[in-house]
């Protein structure tokens, strides 16, 4: 009789059969026969009831949660006794678990049925409470299994949803809510949502796959009603007095299912934060007002969060919305002011993904004003000094967090804590050097202190890169004078700084990294450390150039003049060792004695001084260095090569000349053996040359004048009597 009647329309029943049916559902018994009605009878009792007694939906409703209890636990122990069969295959195994037993399925359907027609009856009255209903059961359906051994973690959503979804009782419970939030999803979605926001405090991560579920299959919905209704709770349990992850118990909530979205729908999220900043800007009620602190908790309690929104929000604080956030905020209280100020930088701290643009973002609105300003795109006074404390809080956090690191760590932490703004920078050093050397007010000293605080943070360090790269870089002293600076500060906390920095520079140098032009200012930038520092960075990179002499006797051999001579200047001024090795020595004083004759041939006065200098130089380090410059002095000076320095004329060597010959002889007679045919012939025809090459070309004399033969010559007797240290043994060479 029960079932005939739950189909079709709502059933008449009299008063009695009504009274009858009431005592049935409370006794679980039947009152004519007195006998115990099964699970799936008095669940149809109670279905039956509901229809024709709706007032009763409550104890109705709560009856038939031990319905899907049943039929859960049911389908779990099925599944549990199939894979625990010796005999069933790995195959078997992988597939889809059995539903559970007919009985208990065949009850969830019929509720299912007359569910779904009281929502579609009467939506706006029904759709909240069944959603609130079955969206509360599969949260404790999830919590009561979630240890049952067999379960997939928590962590594993695609497992989880998958058996989830292949039990008839949860899936039943799915559809229903599905139904309920589709017939609101146009006029008042909240209460659902509502409702999936209170069961995932509870039960969540075991209530995760329900959120991911109803997430994907409603994303805009769900997001925008999600931050709606995470805001409504965040104005209604605000209180100074508390944490706001204490006194908002949604706020973790909405935290976790926006972040279980964001995989898919990081962009519609992006969205919607954003359009609720820029409503919030207006003037309106106390819920806009509180909608910046709000997504400012959100962003400190969800780094993904953070790292989607970061850049965007950035892009979207063009002067005009500064101007809007200016007004808004000049209305709040100085207490919750500071509080939000103190939040934005420590959030400005913990952004990683657009980490750069932040900065540039500060910096810019931090600098004052100036006259070429566009009209328009000036910013106000107190949004320019906001900026400017907001940058100097931020250099003043990483500071804390960087000497901080190893302070109060626990013995069982292995690596210090991460500062993620550090971490993204790390990569954009040149940039970072580049605008440090612009000199502009304010900015390059905080670019300065950033600087000093990455050298320090990073591992592995990236100070010697720095600090190459600002050698490299820095065209003038006030530039040059920065680099010193950040080596004074970082030097107090790393050791063997300079020896780091010049190996970076030769290895640059050596390995092309640099071009002629960039190479040569990094010689004379090191040159004028060495020689205007007699302490500090100058003493340092000195001694530590010691060591790589044998790198910048190969640079006095370089195409390019210039690099020739600063390499040459940065010897002169350099520490020698105490002692040279001799095959070092040599090298040296080959290339000086290279570098002196061909500065001569193209009329370098700094170069010669220079090669003079490093000869004169070396020549003091031992005997065998004086003899050694002289025996170069005296070889270069009689090589036919120089002769025209001396007065004289050069000549080519004979060689070359044949050799010339020999190559025009052979290109001939391999153009003449492809153009002419004697094939089938014993002859052989050769191009024998040219006899003569036709008119002799006008021998012009190289002889210089007298002056620059004087000059020249006196240069080399200087070197000469220099080198050689017993008086007696000084002869003139005419």
């Amino acid at each position: 009789m029960i079932s005939s009647q739950l189909q079709g329309v709502p059933p008449q029943l009299s008063p009695q059969d009504l009274s009858l049916q009431i005592k049935s559902f409370l006794s679980g018994s039947d009152p004519q026969h007195g006998q115990k009605l099964s699970p799936r009878d008095h669940a149809r009792c109670a279905l039956l009831l509901l229809r024709c007694l709706p007032s009763a939906r409550h104890a109705v409703l709560e009856h038939l949660r031990s319905v899907f209890h049943d039929s859960v636990s049911s389908f779990l122990s099925e599944r549990d006794s199939q894979e625990s069969l010796p005999h069933s295959s790995s195959s078997q195994r992988r597939g889809p678990p059995p539903l559970s037993t007919p009985g208990l399925d065949e009850v969830t359907k019929e509720v299912q049925k007359v569910l779904e027609e009281f929502i579609k009856l009467n939506p706006r009255a029904w759709a909240p409470l069944i959603s609130a209903w079955s969206i509360e059961l599969m949260g404790q359906l999830s919590s009561k299994h979630a240890n049952r051994q067999g379960m997939p973690h928590s962590a594993s959503l695609n497992e989880l949803l998958q058996l989830w979804m292949s039990c008839g009782a949860t899936r039943v419970l799915m559809d229903i809510y599905t139904l309920c939030l589709s017939t609101m999803i146009d006029s008042c979605p909240d209460a659902c949502v509502d409702a999936l926001l209170d069961t995932s405090v509870q039960h969540s991560p075991h209530f995760d796959w329900v959120v991911a579920h109803i997430g994907n299959s409603f994303p805009s919905t769900i997001i925008s009603r999600v931050l709606s209704c995470g805001l409504k709770d965040f104005c209604a349990h605000s209180s100074p007095a508390e944490a706001p992850e204490k006194r908002v118990p949604k706020l973790g909530s909405v935290v976790g299912i926006l972040g279980h979205l964001s995989s898919r729908h990081g962009n519609s999220i992006r969205q919607e934060i954003l359009r609720m900043f820029h409503e919030s800007l207006r003037p309106g009620s106390k819920q806009q007002r509180a909608t910046l602190p709000y997504l400012l908790q959100l962003a400190a309690l969800s780094p993904s969060l953070l790292g989607t929104v970061c850049q965007d929000l950035v892009d979207s604080l063009k002067p005009s919305t500064l101007s809007q956030l200016q007004q808004h905020c000049s209305t709040l209280p100085r207490d919750e002011l500071d509080n939000m100020l103190n939040l934005s930088v420590h959030l400005a701290g913990q952004t990683s993904a657009g980490a750069p643009r932040l900065l540039r973002f500060l910096l810019d609105t931090a600098m004052p004003a100036s006259v070429i300003t566009t009209p328009g795109l000036a910013v106000h006074d107190s949004v320019r000094e906001a900026c400017d404390r907001i940058v100097r809080l931020l250099l003043l956090s990483l500071q804390k967090q960087v000497y901080g690191r190893t302070g109060g760590r626990g013995a069982t932490e292995a690596q210090p804590r991460a500062v993620p703004f550090l971490d993204a920078m790390r990569g954009h050093l040149t940039e970072l050097c580049a605008e440090m050397l612009r000199l502009e007010r304010k900015r390059h000293l905080w670019i300065h202190q950033l600087l000093g605080l990455l050298c320090i943070y990073s591992n592995p360090p990236c100070a010697p890169e720095a600090l190459c790269l600002l050698l490299t870089l820095a065209q003038s002293p006030e530039e040059l004078g920065l680099a010193v600076q950040l080596h004074a500060v970082l030097s107090s906390s790393m050791q063997g700084l300079a020896p780091a920095v010049v190996t970076r520079c030769v290895s640059q140098v050596h390995a092309g990294a640099l071009t002629d032009k960039r190479a040569l200012q990094l010689l004379q930038n090191l040159a004028l450390v060495v020689q205007s520092e007699e302490g500090g960075m100058g003493r340092e990179i000195g001694a530590a150039l010691s060591e790589h002499l044998s790198d910048f006797g190969q640079l006095l051999l370089h195409s390019t003049p210039g690099v020739c001579e600063a390499s040459c200047l940065l010897l002169c001024c350099c520490t020698f060792p105490s002692s040279l090795p001799p095959a070092q020595l040599h090298l040296l004083i080959r290339s000086s004695s290279y570098l002196l004759f061909h500065s001569m041939h193209i009329r370098s006065s700094s170069g010669v001084s220079s090669a003079s200098r490093l000869l004169l130089r070396l020549s003091k380090v031992s005997h065998a260095g004086r003899k050694a410059v002289l025996h170069q002095l005296v070889e270069g000076a009689l090589h036919p090569g120089n002769a025209g320095l001396f007065g004289g004329q050069s000549t080519v060597p004979v060689s070359q000349k044949s050799e010339g010959a020999i190559g025009s002889l052979l290109e001939s007679n391999s153009h003449l053996g492809s153009t002419v045919d004697f094939s089938g012939s014993v002859w052989s025809v050769f191009h024998a040359g040219v006899i003569g090459a036709g008119l002799k070309p006008e021998e012009k004399s190289r002889q210089s004048g007298q002056e620059e033969c004087a000059a020249e010559i006196h240069k080399v007797c200087f070197l000469y009597y220099a080198s050689a240290v017993p008086i007696k043994e000084k002869k003139m060479i005419s």
